[in-house]
């Protein structure tokens, strides 16, 4: 994904290359995306066409919206991929850095044999300077991510780099970012409101699977046609005793609960419905 990638194709993420696509003169031979300048976890600093920054600490106003970015971002990831926060990469010759969020494939690279390369990136911006953050972009899109993005808190907008119009394009609040890292899109809304966040996370972890969601899904499920069960029953007049009341309400099993429902319009008594017990 790095030394060996081929040329760098100017496409819709996702898309399969094609001979007709529009493509860049080669790269040159990058270094290793973990061979610092500055070992990292050791010193502050980064390099950006050799000159050195230092990465301070973040003020609560950055600190705050980075870590609730990430947890709308960890929400949204796809299955073989996993978010990375101020992962310092070798970009070039003389530039290495980390972005604030990242998100990079599981795994070892086969081509380098070491970790893949971040393929989106995410800089939350609050005191560092514009041109830092642009300075920084197009070096990342040159070594091979895919996208970078900005969220610029002064101005309460996101942005994402243009290697065209080399420069960030505005994203609408009421947009979505889309990409295969991502299992479901990325709702620009939900990296500057919490409840939006919330909801963000909460589809993210529906349309993973996730375990605890589905119970309770299945747990809705459950209560609504065990209340269903008692309608019917009702409304023809069959009221159950207390204990099956107790019994119907819960019933855990919607496989059970839905024969009953079948049997509910057609018994002669509200105790029939169990008779498959």
């Amino acid at each position: 994904m790095d030394e060996n990638r081929p040329p760098y194709s100017l496409q819709a993420p996702g898309v399969s290359p094609s001979p007709t696509a529009v493509r860049l003169p080669a790269h040159e031979r990058f270094p290793h995306v973990d061979d610092h300048l500055d070992p990292p976890e050791v010193t502050r600093w980064e390099r950006i066409d050799g000159r050195r920054l230092l990465a301070m600490p973040a003020e609560a106003r950055h600190a705050t919206r980075h870590g609730e970015f990430d947890y709308v971002l960890r929400g949204k990831v796809a299955p073989g991929y996993r978010v990375a926060s101020d992962l310092k990469t070798r970009f070039a010759k003389g530039s290495d850095f980390a972005s604030d969020s990242a998100i990079l494939k599981d795994g070892i690279d086969p081509a380098t044999r070491r970790r893949h390369l971040e393929e989106i990136a995410f800089e939350v911006v609050s005191t560092q300077s514009r041109a830092d953050v642009s300075g920084k972009a197009p070096k990342m899109i040159r070594r091979g991510l895919r996208r970078v993005f900005a969220i610029f808190l002064k101005t309460g907008t996101v942005g994402e780099w243009s290697p065209q119009e080399k420069d960030w394009v505005e994203l609408n609040r009421s947009s979505v970012i889309a990409d295969r890292c991502l299992i479901e899109p990325l709702e620009v809304e939900a990296l500057f409101d919490a409840a939006a966040a919330d909801d963000a996370v909460a589809r993210g972890l529906v349309a993973r699977g996730n375990r605890v969601i589905e119970e309770v899904r299945q747990q809705g499920r459950a209560e609504e046609c065990a209340k269903a069960i008692l309608a019917v029953l009702g409304a023809r007049g069959l009221s159950p005793s207390a204990a099956l009341r107790r019994r119907i309400l819960g019933a855990k099993d919607l496989e059970r609960l839905r024969s009953w429902l079948t049997r509910a319009p057609v018994v002669d008594s509200a105790d029939e419905i169990l008779k498959d017990v």
